[in-house]
C-alpha cells in the first residue's frame, strides 16, 4: 500500500513539474440580440403573469399615480421618499413611513412602495438598488410591495442591467432581486406564500 501511495505522489510531483498551463485568449462576450422596448414590455409582463403578480400598464403620469392611489387606498404604507420615486407617485402616499420613521411605524405599515431600477424581462424580475431615501425594508417587511417600473428601464436579461449599471451597483447599499412573491416550501414540499417576504406584489409599468 505505502509502495502504491508513493508512486502515485510521485507521478503527481513529475505532472507538476512539466505540466504547462494553456494560454489564455480573450474571445470575447458576444452582444446579446437586441429587443426593442414593446417586446421587452410583452415577455415582462408575461413573465409577472406565470409569477401570479397583479400587475398594470399607464400611458401617462397621472394614471400611474391613480393606479397607486387606488391600490393603496387607506392601507398605512413604508415607502421610498418621495424624491427616489417616479412619476410624481410620493404625493398621492399620505404621511407614509419612511427609512428614517420608528422601527415600529415601519413594521405597521401594510403596503411598501418603491421605485425600481431594473425590470428584467425574460424573468419577471424587479432590480432594486437601496441606499439612503430607499430603504430595503419598503420592498421586504410589509405583506404587500407595489413597485412602480418606468418603461425605459426594462431590460431583456440581467447581463445587460449589469452591463449598464455596475457602478451603481457598487455604489448602493444592497442590490435586491424580487421574482414574484415570497416563496417557501417545507421538507415536505408544502409551498407557503409570504413568509420571508411580501406575499403579494403589484407592478405599475408607467410610460
Amino acid at each position: 500500500m505505502i509502495g502504491a501511495r508513493a508512486a502515485i505522489l510521485e507521478r503527481l510531483r513529475q505532472a507538476q513539474r512539466t505540466g504547462r498551463v494553456p494560454i489564455a485568449h480573450d474571445v470575447g462576450v458576444p452582444e446579446p440580440p437586441a429587443r426593442d422596448n414593446a417586446e421587452c414590455l410583452e415577455r415582462f409582463l408575461a413573465e409577472l403573469a406565470a409569477l401570479g403578480v397583479e400587475h398594470h400598464v399607464e400611458i401617462t403620469d397621472q394614471a400611474v399615480r391613480a393606479r397607486v392611489a387606488t391600490v393603496v387606498a387607506e392601507h398605512s404604507v413604508l415607502s421610498w421618499d418621495a424624491d427616489h420615486l417616479p412619476y410624481g407617485v410620493g404625493s398621492v402616499l399620505i404621511n407614509p413611513a419612511t427609512g428614517a420613521s420608528s422601527r415600529d411605524l415601519q413594521a405597521r405599515a401594510a403596503i411598501g412602495v418603491t421605485g425600481c431600477d431594473g425590470a428584467i424581462a425574460e424573468t419577471g424580475t424587479l432590480v432594486l438598488l437601496t441606499g439612503e431615501g430607499r430603504p430595503r425594508a419598503a420592498s421586504l417587511l410589509p405583506p404587500a410591495h407595489v413597485a412602480v417600473v418606468r418603461r425605459q428601464d426594462l431590460r431583456f436579461g440581467m447581463t445587460e442591467f449589469f452591463a449598464e449599471r455596475g457602478e451603481d451597483i457598487l455604489a448602493a447599499t444592497c442590490c435586491t432581486f424580487v421574482t414574484g412573491p415570497s416563496r417557501t416550501a417545507d421538507i415536505e414540499l408544502t409551498l407557503t406564500v409570504g413568509v420571508h417576504g411580501p406575499g403579494r406584489v403589484i407592478v405599475i409599468v408607467g410610460p
